[in-house]
């Protein structure tokens, strides 16, 4: 490790455009996208802003750790879907969930009622073609100029990021998986 002086300035200029909402996503192979979207939604109900958070592959019973903290403080989290490609029993239905899923998000941003509206784990029905990538991209452009959208997922279509203010790519550099420790609650739920 080398050590550094810490600055003295700030090293940059406060920006002079006008707040708006903003399209932020984070995507890449590494751990820890849905948890930045989820901690983006906590500091937002902190400042007692509406937050609505939809989970794509997630089914509408799951009792993960989001969802009892969430629960808790009254964020609304829904579950979209049944689950990952490979424990579905029916991807046509797979398909339909997230399309009407889809719908329901897509409403929720567009009727302005929420500071931060999250698509967790969006990316997924994006890159299996079961979503229209026009829809969702129409959806981004034309929300009301407040409401502010989080995307999550591995692969972002290249479109999605050209069209996102902000965009965070989680890189790999070590997962326990690898080493041979499973998944573990309150860790990785």
């Amino acid at each position: 490790m080398q050590i550094e002086t810490p600055p003295t300035d700030k090293g940059y200029d406060k920006p002079e455009g006008e707040r708006r909402g903003l399209v932020i996503v984070n995507t890449g192979d590494g751990k820890g996208k849905s948890t930045a979207a989820f901690g983006l939604a906590l500091r937002a109900h902190g400042r007692g802003k509406a937050v609505k958070i939809f989970q794509f592959m997630k089914v509408p019973t799951a009792r993960f750790g989001e969802h009892r903290a969430f629960e808790h403080i009254g964020v609304p989290v829904e579950g979209l879907g049944d689950g990952f490609s490979w424990k579905s029993r029916d991807l046509a239905h797979s398909a339909q969930l997230a399309r009407d899923g889809w719908e329901k998000a897509r409403a929720a941003i567009l009727s302005g009622d929420h500071f931060l509206v999250v698509l967790d784990e969006i990316t997924y029905p994006l890159i299996y073609g079961w979503l229209p990538l026009q829809e969702v991209l129409d959806a981004l452009a034309t929300r009301p100029r407040d409401v502010n959208v989080c995307l999550t997922g591995r692969r972002c279509p290249p479109e999605i990021i050209d069209a996102a203010d902000t965009v965070t790519e989680m890189r790999l550099v070590k997962h326990a998986f690898q080493a041979g420790i499973p998944a573990q609650r309150g860790i990785e739920d």
